[in-house]
């Protein structure tokens, strides 16, 4: 099946295609489509409202199976008021750049002693026709907990600027500097992969009864 990932970042469109690799799918990112779509607004206060706002609003302009995720970043034993949650990027009131990100989690580690245990929480909604909407939101969307430390990594990657400040739990080495599969653990959480097996299995049952 052909579907639309509702994202313009390529990091991300890399990422889903890797860990969908193997299944009878075939993605492409909206910056394939040949005209300027309208984006949400991503009002909701959790990851998977921001998914189903997404794919509503991208499925009303392109009338094919569109699938959009989102992700919010918590911490554990810091103040409310520097829980990111799903405004990872908009902080005070104010979008950050990339770049911009790192310098703020790091200083944010910074101040609770170099370090912050956190982890993503991330919600999913495949939008294929208006009688087949597929969401979710379980633990096995969430990532492992992990370090964001207070001094980058001299590796950086467009698309998923917090990676430089990631840690892994386990060895204490930042993600990049890990040398197995578990360098790529962070982006890749096999539940996005039994998502799309269950929603997909469901909907060619009802197509074919």
């Amino acid at each position: 099946m052909k579907l639309i990932y509702g994202t313009y970042n390529p990091s991300k469109l890399t990422s889903m295609i890797k860990m969908l690799d193997g299944l009878n799918i075939e993605i492409t990112g909206i910056s394939s489509v040949d005209f300027k779509l309208r984006e949400s607004d991503e009002s909701g206060k959790d990851p998977l409202a921001n998914a189903v706002e997404k794919a509503t609003t991208y499925f009303e302009q392109l009338n094919k199976p569109v699938f959009s995720c989102d992700t919010g970043l918590f911490f554990e034993g810091v103040e409310e008021e520097d829980q990111p949650g799903v405004l990872v990027k908009r902080i005070h009131g104010e979008d950050l750049s990339y770049r911009e990100m790192v310098d703020y989690y790091s200083n944010l580690a910074a101040k609770y002693g170099g370090r912050l245990t956190a982890y993503y929480k991330n919600g999913i909604c495949l939008y294929i026709d208006n009688d087949h909407i597929y969401k979710y939101d379980g633990e096995d969307l969430c990532s492992e907990r992990f370090y964001i430390a207070d001094k980058p990594h001299k590796r950086y990657r467009e698309g998923f600027p917090l990676d430089t400040l990631s840690v892994d739990m386990e060895t204490m080495k930042y993600y990049y500097d890990l040398e197995d599969e578990k360098s790529e653990s962070l982006g890749i959480i096999p539940g996005f992969r039994d998502f799309f097996i269950r929603s997909l299995g469901d909907y060619l049952k009802t197509k074919s009864s």
